[in-house]
């Protein structure tokens, strides 16, 4: 499997696609990446040599932020929001959704597994009470 800034991409998967593996890079930005380090899209991971990773780690090094760098400022970001109090960072504080969609129904990626309203426990069979 090659490597590229330290993410396994697959190698059965053309170099376009592989490309998307890394967090930060979506398939137009992989497109500019080939162009510019003038490799086909087309080629398999596999068949890369040395030299042409080289060249594409060189590219997205100098042009692009991925990975670590990336999800270390998106993260402050969403802190900074929290911090400063303004709507969309109460939402992520509450963990509600953030860009308008309805809470009413739907929304259970953001809000975890629906509570029961109302919702009690019958006691065992066995258990009686003994009245004194």
């Amino acid at each position: 499997m090659p490597r590229i800034l330290g993410v396994d991409i697959p190698k059965g998967k053309k170099i376009e696609i592989a490309l998307t593996y890394l967090y930060g890079i979506g398939r137009s930005s992989a497109k500019k990446i080939l162009a510019e380090a003038q490799i086909s899209p087309e080629i398999r991971a596999k068949d890369l040599n040395d030299e042409q990773i080289s060249r594409i780690t060189q590219i997205i090094q100098k042009n692009y932020k991925v990975e670590g760098d990336l999800r270390r400022e998106v993260s402050q970001n969403i802190k900074t929001l929290m911090e400063i109090g303004c709507y969309r960072g109460l939402r992520h504080r509450r963990g509600l959704p953030v860009r308008g969609q309805r809470t009413r129904t739907n929304a259970r990626t953001r809000k975890g597994p629906s509570k029961g309203v109302g919702v009690r426990k019958k006691k065992p069979m066995g258990e009686v009470k003994e009245e004194k």
